[in-house]
């Protein structure tokens, strides 16, 4: 069979970009081949390849939109499958240990488990006729033709003993691999430049154990986060995740990692500047041991100012920008990008790289700008502080202690952590009045919940 721009198009990885790229690329190429080295057909927990989706993601605002557009009923068809929705700006979110007045924002939030998530678009994508899953599968390299100048396959080895390279002719090839992409490397072998980085080392860890949900925990919310700042920079992800099962993903940066064993984990719980996390699961069931996930830094590849690439080769998700887990953008950012992969496709040629990657930067400028800049509010990572940057979080400041008196204010403040509206958009004069009524000056952290307890030490991430 063959589409209008191709006989086969071949995506490396199976994961959500790499899916999201298959379920568009679809609509214009013959055959969609998605390539990955674990078994994902039919999956539901985490694999051996995507070892951070056993921690707390949640599909938020744009993302969710996306995928209803481009999966429809997929919303309902998680409920049916016990998956937790809500409203973004009704969970429980602590900043700065203040609990933000809720608001109904009319955006959904999908708290499901990552893998179970990612069953439900693989299904999506595999029903699809003319795409085909190659799973238990090494990608070894990029073939491309004698003047290197444009990528014609890739090769491939089974995952048995003894098994040889087989090549796999594709008109276009998609590296959705994920932050361990080897395209930068792929790259050098073929006599192009590297992509330059862009680096925030937060020295995250991740945490996470299940838990039997008790009903009163939640009290009618999804999640419970307080999230972490600079005064109290532990924090925690705790979210309802299936009908009786709950999740907590308690995190810490900077070398001040939370602990698995589990009298460390509870003390490490204990310290979070409020109480709800650790009242609920000190006597709680656990229903499987802690787990951590390391995430050393955020890191974002500028291929768009490379002024020579290959033709038919495009990159997306975390293979272009990595960011930081505890801002939930990453499964939006792939939706976005997946979009913007459909307008460039039914222009009725083959994709630029050059174009597409120029275009997708753009997409990442935002949640970049809120991640990057985020994190650099902390005073012990590493990275240039620019003008923009302080002023940005002086102003995050104050606007978070007027979210917890004003709804509307939380209602701005979640849209655009949702990516539905720009930064710039809380910047606005209505906006600004409400913030500038509540904190003139920037105010002060709130004090943890154990402050003043001679008990508690004083290391990093302690109160003291």
């Amino acid at each position: 069979m063959s589409g209008n721009l191709g006989e086969r198009a071949v995506v490396l990885g199976g994961s959500i970009a790499g899916l999201l790229a298959a379920r568009v690329l679809a609509e214009s190429y013959g055959q969609v081949l998605v390539v990955d080295r674990d078994e994902v057909l039919g999956v539901r927990v985490s694999r051996r390849g995507s070892p951070h989706t056993v921690h707390a993601h949640g599909l938020h605002a744009r993302g969710h939109l996306i995928m209803e557009e481009l999966f429809p009923g997929f919303t309902d068809e998680l409920r049916a499958d016990g998956v937790p929705t809500g409203d973004l700006g009704e969970m429980r979110w602590y900043f700065n240990a203040r609990k933000l007045r809720p608001a109904h924002t009319g955006l959904v939030s999908v708290t499901a488990p990552r893998p179970v998530l990612e069953n439900h678009v693989r299904d999506r994508v595999a029903a699809l006729p003319n795409v085909t899953f190659l799973q238990r599968h090494y990608i070894e390299g990029l073939v491309a033709d004698e003047a290197r100048d444009r990528i014609v396959g890739v090769r491939v080895r089974r995952r048995v003993e003894g098994a040889e390279e087989e090549l796999l002719d594709a008109d276009l090839v998609v590296d959705a691999t994920g932050r361990g992409s080897r395209t930068p490397a792929w790259f050098a072998e073929l006599g192009y430049d590297r992509p330059a980085e862009d680096k925030v080392k937060i020295g995250l860890a991740y945490t996470t154990r299940h838990y039997r949900t008790q009903p009163e925990w939640f009290d009618g919310v999804q999640s419970i986060n307080p999230v972490a700042s600079p005064a109290h920079p532990r924090g925690a992800f705790f979210g309802q995740v299936g009908r009786d099962t709950c999740i907590l993903s308690l995190t810490g940066i900077l070398g001040d990692h939370p602990p698995t064993e589990h009298e460390a984990f509870l003390d490490f719980a204990r310290t979070l500047p409020v109480p709800d996390v650790y009242q609920a699961i000190r006597d709680a069931e656990p229903l499987d041991e802690a787990v951590s996930f390391r995430f050393p830094a955020s890191v974002r590849r500028r291929y768009e100012k490379l002024t020579r690439l290959p033709e038919r080769l495009l990159v997306m998700g975390d293979a272009v920008c990595s960011f930081n887990p505890v801002y939930g953008q990453g499964m939006s950012v792939a939706s976005l990008e997946a979009m913007k992969l459909r307008e460039h496709l039914r222009r009725g040629v083959p994709p630029a790289p050059g174009a597409f990657l120029a275009d997708i930067a753009k997409i990442i400028d935002v949640p970049w700008e809120i991640s990057a800049g985020g994190d650099l509010d902390f005073p012990d990572v590493e990275g240039e502080r620019t003008l923009k940057v302080r002023m940005g979080n002086a102003y995050m400041a104050r606007l978070q202690y007027a979210a917890t008196k004003d709804p509307k204010v939380t209602e701005g403040f979640m849209r655009v952590a949702g990516l539905m509206d720009p930064p710039q958009a809380l910047m606005k004069p209505a906006m600004m009045a409400r913030v500038l009524r509540h904190a003139i000056r920037r105010p002060p952290a709130g004090r943890s919940w154990l402050a003043g307890r001679p008990e508690v030490g004083t290391r990093a991430g302690q109160p003291g």
